[in-house]
Parts: C-alpha cells; sequence; structure tokens
C-alpha cells in the first residue's frame, strides 16, 4: 500500500462505456450519457446462500450475498468480487469457489457493485472510484458483522478475475481506509486484506505502463471517463494515453501497482498464457504481463507474489483456490 492523502477467469464485458469525457481530478463531474444497466435478479445458486441479497449501502447494486461454514470458532473468509470491465457481470459467477470453501471452512461473500456508468450518474469522480470503494465498504461491512456471522476478522482472502482482481489488488496494496474518528461504526473498520488471489488481473491502470508492457493495449480509459472521439476517430485507449497527465493523482490512487509497498499481504496471480513482455498479444487485456511486471515490482518492495501461467517456474498453486486455501487456513505466525 502507498500513502495517500484520501484514507477460473471471468467473462469479460465490452471494453468502453458510455460515460461522460475525463476531467482533470478537481473538477466536478457531468452527468452520464446514458442510463445504467438495470439490476438483473440472480439465478439460483447450486449452494444456496446462508443469508441473501443483504444491502451494504443505499444503492440498489451495493449487495452482497454469504455463505457461513461450519465451524467452533471464528472462520477465514473469501471475499470475492466478480469481473466484467466494472461495467457488466454479476455476484453469481462465485458459484464454482463456494463448496470448496466451505469443504475447508472457509465462509464466503460475493459482491455487487456500482460499475463505471452507475457511479457517473452518481457524479463519482472517477468512474472507477465507485466500483472500487463499493468493495472497500462492503469490506468494512462485513467486518462489522464478524460476531453475528463468526468471522475471524483477520483472515479474509479477496479474489475475483479481470476487473474484480484489478479491485481485489487495490484492496490488498492500498493504506487501510477505516476511519477512527467516524461517528458510524462500519466506517470505523479495516480495509486491509490477508491475502489476494486474482485471474486475469489488470495490474496498472497507467497507459503509459500499459503501452510500455503490451504495445496493442486498448483497456482502462472507461475508467476514469474518457470514451475517445468517433468522429476524429481517436480511440479511447488513445485519448487516456495522449490526457495521462492531467490524471496522474487519480493513477497514484486508484492504480495496484503504484500502491504497493513492503507491508502488503502474499498476492497470487494465474494467467491463461505465458508472457511476453513489450510484445503485442493476442488477449492484452489479461496478458500475464501484466502479472510479470507486477512481481518484480513486489520482488523490489519485499512483498510475497507468485505468478501462475502455463509453464511459470516457482509457482507450487495450480490456482487460486488452492492457494486462498493454504494462506487462510495456514497457523497465525
Amino acid at each position: 500500500m502507498k500513502h495517500q492523502p484520501f484514507a477460473l477467469l471471468l467473462s469479460i464485458g465490452a471494453l468502453a462505456v458510455p460515460c461522460a469525457s475525463a476531467q482533470s481530478p478537481s473538477a466536478p463531474a457531468r452527468p452520464a450519457a446514458a442510463a445504467a444497466p438495470a439490476l438483473k435478479k440472480p439465478a439460483e445458486y447450486p449452494i444456496k446462500p446462508t443469508i441473501a441479497d443483504v444491502p451494504y449501502g443505499p444503492h440498489p447494486k451495493q449487495r452482497l450475498d454469504f455463505w457461513r461454514a461450519e465451524s467452533s470458532k471464528p472462520a477465514p473468509l473469501l471475499f470475492f468480487i466478480h469481473g466484467g470491465g466494472w461495467m457488466a457481470g454479476n455476484r453469481m459467477v462465485v458459484s464454482g469457489l463456494v463448496k470448496p470453501m466451505l469443504d475447508a471452512g472457509i465462509s464466503v461473500v460475493s459482491i455487487e457493485y456500482r460499475f463505471v456508468a452507475e457511479a457517473t450518474t452518481d457524479n463519482v469522480v472517477p468512474p472507477v472510484k465507485g466500483p472500487l470503494t463499493d468493495a472497500a465498504r462492503a469490506l468494512q461491512f462485513v467486518r462489522s458483522k464478524a460476531a453475528a456471522w463468526n468471522i475471524d476478522k483477520e483472515r479474509i482472502g479477496a479474489s475475483g478475475g479481470s476487473a474484480g482482481a484489478c479491485s481485489s489488488l487495490w484492496l490488498a496494496f492500498h493504506d487501510d481506509l477505516a476511519d477512527a474518528r467516524s461517528s458510524d461504526p462500519i466506517a470505523r473498520e479495516s480495509t486491509r486484506l490477508w491475502c489476494a488471489a486474482v485471474d486475469g488481473a489488470q495490474t496498472t491502470l497507467d497507459p503509459k505502463q500499459m503501452r510500455e508492457w503490451t504495445p496493442n493495449s486498448q483497456y482502462g480509459g472507461h475508467a476514469f471517463g474518457f470514451t475517445g472521439d468517433a468522429k476524429t476517430k481517436l480511440s479511447q485507449f488513445d485519448e487516456f494515453y495522449n490526457k495521462r497527465d492531467t490524471i496522474l493523482p487519480w493513477i497514484a490512487e486508484y492504480s495496484p501497482y503504484a500502491l504497493v509497498t513492503k507491508d502488503d499481504p502474499p498476492i497470487y496471480m494465474n494467467y491463461g498464457t505465458p508472457p511476453a513482455p513489450g510484445q503485442v498479444q493476442k488477449d492484452p487485456t489479461h496478458t500475464s504481463n501484466f502479472g510479470v511486471k507486477l512481481q518484480e515490482h513486489c520482488k523490489e518492495a519485499g512483498v510475497s507474489c507468485e505468478l501462475h501461467y502455463p509453464g511459470a517456474p516457482d509457482s507450487p498453486h495450480a490456482s487460486s483456490k488452492d492457494f486462498l486455501i493454504e494462506k487462510l487456513k495456514a497457523q497465525k505466525p
């Protein structure tokens, strides 16, 4: 985590979102160009949640489902954030992880959150602040329920794919957002994690880094409100790249790579293909180039970071699930 002023792969949505053009960090938000998609009620889970559709905030998307593991003592928790580019998806995607976690004595939470279009409608600037701070608030809410839900408040590991992976890493590396002086007891809860294990993560939201690591990068501008210009054939990413200097404070606050410091928890990243830094990638949004560069950075900072991909060296865990179970069930030092 970096000290700042303000305290498995998933299906991926489109890479652009209809929202207002990005403004400088000090400028007010403008209205969204299109209404946010309606929230659809999830289908049935294979294993019914212990408590379903729990509100952790006033917005209709600020909801979560909870599965309680059988345990005579407070149980560790998987905190799951779905992917979809912060534009699509829902919390149902956790389904495949629920049974193995419960079998291991690990409780599970899967959250819904505002997408960038909905955050823009709410005048959240930049739009990515909406889904990220929703995740933080959900985590604080869950901690506030520790006694009632039999949760070990320390042993909470985050996971997700794509944008959910990026959100998980943001939580893992960010300073604690707990406000000890708040009159709101939920806001006084910690946002720190025991570990994080993610799939297909974007590890930076800096367009300069993205283009250096993967020349055909095209993801991320929507997180800061960039839409491109169809009339001049300016792509969303090119606008993002060209105006990078106007949003450096946002990059410093919301890019996981920028937040890494030595006191951060252990990280695991899983990708479907081997890396080739500096080369064009078939899937630049989920390339393991992201993982290679974050792992290098974590090693320099003294943060434990395991990177898995086909043929990866020094990766004893075949999946995020295996890493999470081992870390969350390990004896405390």
